[in-house]
């Protein structure tokens, strides 16, 4: 019983981190024949409901980082695992495999006559989308910074003495 607890409470923080629910019941160790209706069971439990509200307002302002670390981790990576992998001359094993840093590898397919090619993300265009998210949160910011401005109580009253 102690395991389905904690397997549910890694289901909730997966569900929010992925938005799927057949896949995260699956990563929380649910087994696959059975995970998607382990999944919605969960989420109709109250207290997973309420692991997901307390989970989202701490993961929330969370994401802002978590874009803006990917983007630079697509822009300033490096790719050295992924040419290790076109270059061996026999496939890894899975467990090396996993210890790859592969986060910068768009697409691996297996060409004919036994070759392996990986398409990496376009830097230049991850440096694009960090400087539009840049720019877009700095002008969040100052749209919220001016909206309490036109709030404060200094700009009401200055408001009146022109009536």
């Amino acid at each position: 019983m102690k395991k389905e607890k904690i397997n549910r409470k890694l289901f909730c923080y997966l569900y929010l981190k992925l938005g799927n629910i057949y896949e995260a019941a699956v990563k929380a160790g649910f087994p696959p024949d059975t995970a998607f209706y382990e999944g919605i069971r969960s989420l109709q439990m109250s207290s997973s409901q309420r692991l997901i509200k307390q989970l989202s307002e701490v993961i929330a302002p969370m994401r802002r980082m978590l874009i803006h670390s990917g983007l630079e981790r697509l822009a300033f990576g490096n790719a050295n695992d992924a040419v290790y992998l076109v270059f061996s001359e026999e496939l890894p094993s899975p467990s090396q495999i996993s210890e790859l840093d592969l986060f910068n590898v768009s697409e691996i397919k297996r060409v004919k006559g036994g070759g392996v090619e990986v398409k990496l993300f376009d830097r230049q265009k991850a440096l694009e989308k960090m400087f539009d998210y840049v720019n877009s949160s700095s002008s969040e910011n100052s749209a919220i910074s001016f909206i309490n401005a036109l709030k404060s109580p200094d700009y009401l009253e200055g408001e009146n003495d022109n009536d």
